[in-house]
């Protein structure tokens, strides 16, 4: 049985699952049934039966966008000047042959799927479905459609990193870069009209969150340059771009009500820091060197170690995990879906757990070593 949907199916299967003290928690509540696992599972269900109608009216909507631009240069234009780097754009003499490829909907519809072959977003989808349904639940609202657009344009938003994040990395799609680069500003502005359906404060809640996490993301670019100098309070700043954009989603999904926003806000916020430290983990032992900037990079300087530097990390993770966990507590008595969140950070949980054993197995410890910067004076 597969308890979580995602690109690679094997962190969660039953051997991985057996592999961690949390993982066993997962089997033993599938086999009882257990409230939290049957929640889980209702929404990991509906949103494998949502994604293909999904993929289709993104496709769609995108589409639409592109085809309807009539000016695609200056679109470019403005999308590199609100990100600030002119290295996700296209040249000029490049757009109207992309242009012209992508408005074919089944290339397009090719390229919204691949994109969409993300953990992040396939983990995501039935998280948000369960947020919004919990606060409406609570609040006592019922939109379908309203429900629909606020989840997929946090969903596409999400989604937006990817591209970009290839366009970067070059490490993968690299015959499809150019295609995504002209994507990139509609995939934005789809974003925000879905969005902006839920009415002013919801698209300014999320504005700043995007704002927020481009500060993260830009930092992060910028401490490659000089990894031997990186400090707590640059760290912090880099995890902007995980907690900005999952607790802007998290508060987005309670419509901005409090506390349910703020409660959201600091679970969704606090899970997906827990999850950049597995992540740094995973990159780590996929490139063979530490990730810069990371935790195991920023604790392996301080402590003269890299065996350290990981445990430390596994730590730091942990210690956020308890922060997502506080506001549990913090949610109204007989929350209708307590018992969802906390098999959401159970998952969680074994996903670093999962990383770091696969990392003692590894014993890369030697090449980590080699490729560790030296501490600056």
């Amino acid at each position: 049985m597969q308890y979580v949907s995602g690109k690679d199916e094997s962190i969660f299967s039953k051997d991985a699952l057996m592999g961690t003290k949390s993982g066993k928690q997962i089997i033993k509540q599938g086999l009882f049934k257990s409230q939290g696992f049957k929640q889980f599972n209702h929404y990991k269900e509906q949103a494998e039966k949502q994604f293909p109608d999904f993929a289709k009216r993104f496709t769609t909507d995108l589409l639409s966008e592109i085809k309807n631009d009539s000016s695609p240069a200056l679109t470019q234009q403005k999308f590199a000047e609100e990100i600030g780097s002119s290295e996700i754009t296209l040249e000029s003499s490049q757009i109207a042959q992309i242009k012209s490829k992508l408005e074919n909907f089944d290339v397009l519809h090719d390229r919204v799927l691949r994109i969409l072959n993300s953990n992040f977003v396939k983990m995501t989808l039935p998280v948000f479905n369960a947020l919004y349904d919990a606060a409406s639940k609570h609040y006592g609202y019922d939109d379908p459609k309203l429900r629909e657009n606020i989840i997929d344009g946090h969903i596409i938003a999400i989604d937006l990193s990817e591209p970009m994040d290839r366009i970067v990395d070059k490490d993968e799609d690299l015959d499809y870069l150019d295609d995504y680069k002209l994507m990139n500003p509609y995939i934005l502005k789809l974003a925000r009209e879905k969005i902006s359906q839920g009415g002013e404060e919801i698209l300014e809640e999320f504005e700043r969150g995007f704002k927020d996490a481009r500060i993260g993301q830009y930092l992060d670019v910028k401490l490659k340059s000089r990894p031997n100098q990186i400090t707590e309070e640059n760290m912090n700043e880099c995890y902007k771009k995980y907690r900005a954009v999952m607790g802007t989603a998290g508060r987005n999904m309670a419509l901005g009500k409090n506390p349910l926003g703020e409660i959201f806000y600091l679970g969704m916020a606090r899970a997906a820091e827990c999850v950049g430290c597995g992540n740094e983990i995973e990159d780590s032992i996929k490139n063979k060197f530490i990730k810069i900037p990371s935790w195991p990079l920023y604790y392996s300087l301080l402590a003269g170690d890299v065996k350290r530097g990981f445990d430390f990390t596994m730590q730091k993770s942990e210690l956020y995990l308890s922060d997502a966990s506080l506001a549990l507590e913090l949610l109204p008595e007989n929350f209708s879906h307590k018992s969802f969140l906390e098999f959401l950070f159970l998952t969680v949980e074994h996903y670093n757990q999962y990383w770091y054993n696969r990392l003692q197995k590894e014993n890369l410890w030697k090449e980590f070593s080699v490729n560790l910067p030296s501490v600056s004076k």
